[in-house]
């Protein structure tokens, strides 16, 4: 086991994957939390997370973790752990501008014997493809002799109450044979559900990245067959629960595909995938079919609308929820705009009602403002866009006094029971 008592770990961003990454290495080593954000930064240093990942007691237990948004503080660290976000652009392609940026802050505090840790979502090779380099370029030193890099994804499901950081089993890997053991080691020291290393960095890069695409394409599936179905006029829920008797099906659904992860992965490997001369069209087939889903679910509910004779033009509709899922204030990439823009495209007033998200951020992030409260009565349309448990628990007769006394119900979620709304995926 690779001695760990004088290792001092730097975390390079304070998000929903680099916060609770701070707090578990905190409890018992010297950690410093690094984020360019001075706000984020003044609410860690006083107890408090807005992501929601981390409590305030969780926050004060980790008596050896500091926050800073000066990146010279990392300057004594000997092991740099980089979760920046790893979006992609207006065309869908890798936008590693936060990834290259975090290692070119990194290469002005790096120190020989050092290591470098990428958790952030990328395609195989990026790290020592693009990352490395800027290392090298900044700090002066070579890769593999004076420094060394390491990879571990983040499995981090914002809002998930059960699977933790701490419970999630780890995929480690280094570029050398004792760099590797080294990151296994030090995660190894919190995570309880244990590690798995890698043969390469290539390899985990590869394992993380497939993990959320598998997820992608067989959601697109789902959401193909609940298209299919609905035009042949089988209710999709029944057909998934009798499929589902059986002990190896597996229990996807039908819905909206946005957030961090999934709807972003899988264009990150088929970036790669075409820089090499493959085309991957099951990944890319899969893409397209959840990318139109926002398209789908407004042609189901204004159909509904005609149907009960209420006219789409100037018409006023309630979504009850934006972030990306069920009770977590995540809005990244959540494709809940989309109903939002299809809606408006059709000259439909529309109110969006979200407990959990943060008014100035959907500002900021989408360009338009949450409300405060919805009022009973006011709409021609509530559409359930997020499972949030608010609004499972006002039920199917709470969210019909929304609407008026002619209005359509549309439940993405499967919130209701069937029958309880007038259309669902």
């Amino acid at each position: 086991m690779p001695e760990l008592d004088g290792v001092r770990i730097g975390i390079v961003g304070l998000g929903y994957v680099g916060l609770p990454l701070a707090v578990e290495f905190g409890r018992r080593h010297r950690t410093v939390g690094f984020d360019i954000k001075p706000a984020r930064i003044r609410e860690l240093r006083s107890g408090r997370d807005s992501t929601l990942e981390t409590e305030p007691a969780e926050l004060k237990a980790a008596k050896k973790l500091v926050f800073t948004d000066r990146i010279e503080k990392l300057r004594e660290c000997t092991v740099f752990i980089v979760t920046v976000p790893t979006p992609v652009d207006e065309f869908k392609r890798p936008d590693l501008t936060p990834l290259e940026k975090a290692s070119a802050s990194v290469g002005t505090v790096l120190k020989k014997g050092d290591i470098v840790v990428y958790e952030s979502t990328v395609y195989p090779g990026a790290t020592e493809e693009v990352c490395v380099p800027i290392l090298e370029r900044v700090s002066g030193l070579r890769f593999n002799r004076d420094f060394f890099a390491g990879y571990s994804p983040e499995r981090i499901n914002p809002g998930d109450k059960e699977h933790r950081l701490v419970t999630i089993r780890k995929i480690t890997s280094g570029s050398t044979p004792a760099a590797a053991a080294t990151v296994d080691a030090l995660y190894a020291g919190i995570i309880k559900a244990g590690t798995h290393r890698a043969t390469s960095i290539r390899v985990a890069e590869a394992a993380k990245v497939i993990e959320n695409t598998q997820r992608d394409v067989n959601i697109a599936l789902i959401n193909e067959l609940a298209m299919l179905f609905e035009r042949m006029g089988i209710d999709t829920q029944e057909v998934l629960e009798a499929a589902g008797t059986k002990w190896n099906f597996l229990g996807f659904r039908p819905g909206l595909v946005g957030g961090h992860c999934i709807g972003v992965d899988p264009y990150y490997l088929t970036h790669k995938a075409q820089q090499i001369g493959f085309h991957p069209e099951m990944i890319l087939a899969g893409r397209r079919t959840n990318d139109m889903m926002g398209a789908y679910v407004v042609s189901r509910i204004v159909k509904a609308m005609l149907r009960k004779k209420i006219a789409v033009q100037g018409a006023r509709v309630l979504l009850l929820g934006l972030t990306f899922k069920e009770n977590c204030p995540d809005i990244r990439n959540t494709r809940v705009v989309d109903i939002v823009h299809e809606l408006r495209g059709f000259g439909a007033r529309v109110d969006v009602f979200d407990p959990w998200a943060d008014a100035a951020e959907v500002q900021h992030e989408y360009g338009f403002r949450t409300i405060a409260a919805p009022r009973a009565g006011a709409y021609d349309a509530v559409v359930i866009a997020v499972a949030h448990r608010q609004f499972r628990d006002m039920g199917a007769r709470g969210i019909r006094r929304l609407g008026k006394r002619r209005s359509v119900l549309f439940d993405i979620k499967y919130v209701l029971r069937k029958g309880q709304a007038d259309g669902r995926l």
